[in-house]
Formats: C-alpha cells, sequence, structure tokens
C-alpha cells in the first residue's frame, strides 16, 4: 500500500472552482479498482489550503490513476487555479493495515 498527502494552496478568487473541478475528480476515482482511499479535505482556518490524502493498494495503482481522463482533465482544469505548485509526499501505512483502508460500504 501507498499513501500520497498532496499538499494544495488555491488562489483564493478560484477556491470554489477548485473544489468542483476536485469533486469531481475525487468522485471518479474512488471508483478505481486501485484505490483505497481517496479523502479531499480543507483547512479550517486556511480556506485556501486543501489536502488530498490518497490511499492506493501499490504504486502501480497510484501510476494507473495518473493516466485516468479524470486525473488528466483534473491536473489541466486547476493547474491556473493554484497559488504555488501542489506537494505531494508518499508514505507508507502502520495503522490502519490494508484491510481497514476502505470506505465503510466498500
Amino acid at each position: 500500500m501507498l499513501v500520497a498527502l498532496v499538499s494544495i494552496r488555491v488562489k483564493p478568487e478560484h477556491v470554489q472552482a477548485f473544489i468542483a473541478a476536485t469533486l469531481d475528480n475525487a468522485r471518479n476515482s474512488v471508483q478505481e479498482a486501485g484505490v483505497a482511499r481517496f479523502d479531499f479535505i480543507q483547512q479550517a482556518d486556511d480556506p485556501n489550503h486543501f489536502m488530498l490524502i490518497e490511499v492506493f493498494h501499490s504504486p502501480e495503482a497510484q501510476q494507473a490513476h495518473r493516466e485516468t481522463p479524470h486525473y488528466l482533465a483534473w491536473r489541466a482544469a486547476v493547474a491556473d487555479l493554484l497559488a504555488e505548485p501542489r506537494v505531494g509526499v508518499r508514505y507508507l501505512p502502520i495503522f490502519p493495515d490494508q484491510a481497514l483502508w476502505k470506505y465503510p460500504d466498500a
């Protein structure tokens, strides 16, 4: 398994457009077989700062995600909305284990 935390800062005037584009990407991403979770959160005290919490069953699943039409469309749609380049950091999960990284009704 692989966890990617992606920190994203958006220009204030583009927050709503970013949310709309990212919701579409997230809703499609959770349908991918290799995606265990795809969470999209906004910082409470800084509404221009977002985090994607992406959990993949394998590094290959992450690469496959980056080749999907919805990811490519998202990347193009948000390119001019960002205040700075997004920053992604990869992690290896310790807890919960692989069996618990899933949506409740999955």
